[in-house]
């Protein structure tokens, strides 16, 4: 029977439609051997026999019933197959060369019927040349449907992929925290290609820079996911033998483990956990160090990741990583900054006779950097205590030192008992010399502060519990605030001084009396100055908490800060020093006037043996009175009148002679042969501190004895009179 073309084909489709699982498998074979790229994910390669499959079926029905090729119905997920690979990161040309070696199998296949079917070679030619046009026009067709689904989708995701990209550069690294920029990674990830995301990052609590060998310990400092508690990465530990880990928790990877060899390798890898879960393992490296590794987890979508996935985390990373390690540099400059902030503040105030206080240091918001605000509080001659507290301008360790540097000075200055407007003269001209200092050093270096940047501002007062009178001072600093007991509270109005470092400008000093009880509360502008309120807003405020009753000075700070500053930190550091005032009755404080007669010695040690007798500190009687007598005789012999004796009892015997000269007296060693010059060193050696400070007229000798039986008297060996040089 003569067979036409088309009858032939269709007869050769119909004797092979029954054997095209064969078919199908033989194509499968050739496509392993040759496309490999398309087997090496199990879900890839479903899909690749599942598109065989319908591609054979359709290609055997369309020739046994002789449709034309351009009317052959092609499977329906073609299009959303090629798609997937375009999603999976599959280069084209794996698709386009599976395509031909198909097609190719299956014209094996039919071409080796054809000879069964007849044998007019004419009519196998024909036969032929109609399956070679017929299978060449079907592939072009389904080549260019799959091409076109490819590269629609590969624009769409690289189009994605940017955007992605672009919202990370906006979204991660919005601060200088490290673990929320750890957690704005996470969350990134999770809204747009991840299911699960958690972030470890290397342990650097006990070093400054994160270790790159060995199997170190890492902290998981984010994490998140579309379930709650984070199950993958639970069942992710159960795979590896890890214990589940919690945020913020310590961890060490097993030996050999993916997250150990990517941190210390470096190097990313992709892992499948299970039929549609997989992973993807990213190290977070900036500027050739390794912080940590990201763990990408994907199981409710359809596709594992691939290859494009494995890049787009990489980019994403990458630039984390950099935030990480900004926000880890920012982090530990700023831990020192702050750490040298603190040393160089008072660990904790002194117990003073003259007033109880209660102090503290708020530093700013982190991105603003350590301030150089600071508070102290001075012990001076006679009872009395300064107290101060100023302002370095700017931020960073540079103000931070800068501060260090200048109450070192107020509390060198202060040791000479300088009068507030005179040490505050001196401490300006301090800051002009760290202001030329500077301008010096860093002539040409941008990065680091200019001479224009050193300036300060502060506030210096002097109270003496005596006399209930306090002695302030400002250079450009913020008023302070008086209480008194009847719960009235007022700024004091002082002399506006210029701000430290610039020289030329005079202080004034103001004398105030401050009643027994008195609250005085001194303080920096980071406590009364913020955004949603002025200065007179915050001062108001202030007057409004110290009236609010406590039950101590403790308390009330922690009232004041509450009710001046937000929750978090402030946008300014803060300094607040309160101090409630103390005064030494008449039973404290015993005052003779001495006249300028050699005489008068005796008499003034008679009345100062009486005087210890009345305070029960018979055991100083011998000690007070060969100091008394030391500093009255240099007074009446060097000195000009009047002349004072003064006797304060309190934690210590303090003596004090005043009289109107302005001749401040020397220690000196005395020679073998000299009759005098021994005075001041018996004084120095029998007393715990001694001193001069001048007033404006006159000047003050003092000396400060501790209570109790001298230890140097202990023995008739503890004078070491051959030490005192001509002494017998």
């Amino acid at each position: 029977m003569d067979l036409t073309a088309d009858s032939l084909l269709s007869c050769a489709a119909h004797e092979l439609s029954p054997r095209a699982d064969e078919l199908i498998h033989d194509v499968e074979q050739c496509l392993r051997r040759e496309v490999p790229e398309l087997w090496d994910e199990p879900d890839i390669a479903q899909m690749t026999r599942e598109n065989v499959a319908e591609h054979v079926s359709a290609l055997l029905f369309g020739i046994e019933h002789g449709i034309e090729p351009r009317r052959i119905d092609q499977p329906a997920a073609d299009a959303e197959r090629a798609r997937r690979l375009a999603r999976r990161g599959k280069p084209v040309t794996a698709m386009l060369r599976a395509f031909p070696l198909a097609h190719g199998r299956i014209l094996d296949r039919l071409l080796e019927v054809l000879p069964r079917l007849t044998s007019d070679a004419e009519s196998i030619n024909a036969a032929t040349r109609k399956l070679i046009a017929l299978s060449i026009a079907y592939m072009d067709r389904t080549s260019e449907t799959g091409v076109l689904a490819f590269q629609e989708e590969r624009d769409r995701r690289v189009q994605w992929r940017l955007s992605v990209v672009n919202e990370a550069s906006v979204r991660v690294g919005t601060t200088l925290d490290i673990a929320r920029t750890a957690q704005e990674l996470a969350d990134l990830a999770t809204e747009h290609f991840a299911d699960a995301v958690s972030v470890d990052l290397l342990d650097t609590s006990s070093r400054d820079e994160p270790a790159a060998k060995g199997t170190p310990v890492v902290r998981r400092v984010a994490q998140r996911s579309v379930m709650d508690g984070c199950p993958e990465t639970t069942s992710l530990e159960a795979i590896y033998g890890e214990s589940p880990v919690s945020p913020q928790k310590l961890q060490r990877y097993p030996d050999g483990s993916p997250p150990a060899r990517a941190l210390i390798t470096g190097q990313p890898s992709r892992h499948h956990l299970g039929p549609s879960a997989s992973m993807l393992l990213v190290p977070l490296c900036a500027r050739g160090t390794t912080l940590g590794v990201a763990h990408f987890f994907r199981h409710h979508k359809p596709d594992a990741y691939g290859d494009e996935d494995l890049l787009l985390a990489q980019e994403i990373a990458a630039r984390a990583a950099v935030a990480i390690d900004n926000a880890r540099r920012y982090t530990h400059a700023r831990a020192t900054a702050l750490t040298l902030q603190r040393s160089l503040l008072p660990r904790g105030t002194p117990v003073q006779p003259a007033v109880e206080v209660a102090c503290r240091y708020l530093p700013a918001a982190a991105e603003l950097g350590v301030g150089g605000d600071w508070y102290d509080v001075i012990p001076l001659s006679g009872a009395r205590v300064a107290l101060v507290v100023g302002d370095v301008v700017g931020h960073g360790i540079h103000a931070a030192a800068t501060m260090g540097r200048l109450r070192t000075a107020v509390r060198t200055l202060a040791d000479i008992d300088l009068p507030p407007d005179e040490l505050l003269t001196h401490l300006d001209d301090v800051v002009i010399r760290l202001a030329a200092e500077v301008s010096s050093e860093v002539s040409g270096q941008t990065e680091i502060e200019s001479a224009g940047d050193i300036g300060a501002t502060c506030l210096y007062a002097v109270y003496d519990p005596v006399s209930g009178r306090c002695t302030l001072a400002r250079a450009g600093h913020v008023l302070p605030v008086v209480m008194t007991r009847d719960g009235t509270a007022d700024i004091l109005e002082l002399p506006a001084g210029p701000p430290l470092g610039l020289g030329g400008l005079p202080f004034e000093a103001a004398e105030i009396d401050l009643p027994e009880g008195s609250l005085i509360a001194l303080y920096t502008d980071g406590l009364i100055e913020a955004l949603d309120h002025d200065v007179e807003a915050g001062l108001t405020r202030l007057c409004r908490a110290l009236k609010q009753s406590s039950a101590s000075l403790e308390a009330t700070c922690d009232t004041v800060l509450e009710a001046l500053l937000p929750a978090d930190r402030p946008h300014d550091d803060a300094a607040l020093l309160l101090a409630r005032t103390h005064t030494l009755g008449d039973s404290q404080v015993a005052t003779w006037d001495v006249d300028a007669d050699p005489a008068e010695v005796a008499r003034v040690r008679a009345s100062v043996s009486e005087q210890l007798t009345t305070w029960g500190l018979e055991e100083l009687d011998f000690t007070t009175e060969l100091v008394v007598s030391e500093l009255v005789t240099n007074a009446i012999r060097y000195g000009r009148p009047p002349i004072q004796l003064r006797l304060i009892h309190d934690r210590t015997l303090m003596c004090e002679v005043a009289d109107a000269g302005n001749t401040t007296p020397h220690l000196r060693r005395a020679r073998v042969f000299d009759e005098g010059g021994r005075g001041l060193f018996l004084v120095a050696q029998l007393a715990e501190h001694w001193g001069t400070r001048h007033a404006r007229r006159g000047k003050t000798v003092w000396a400060e004895c501790a209570l109790g039986t001298p230890k140097l008297f202990s023995d008739a060996a503890a004078l070491d009179l051959e030490g005192i040089p001509g002494a017998v």
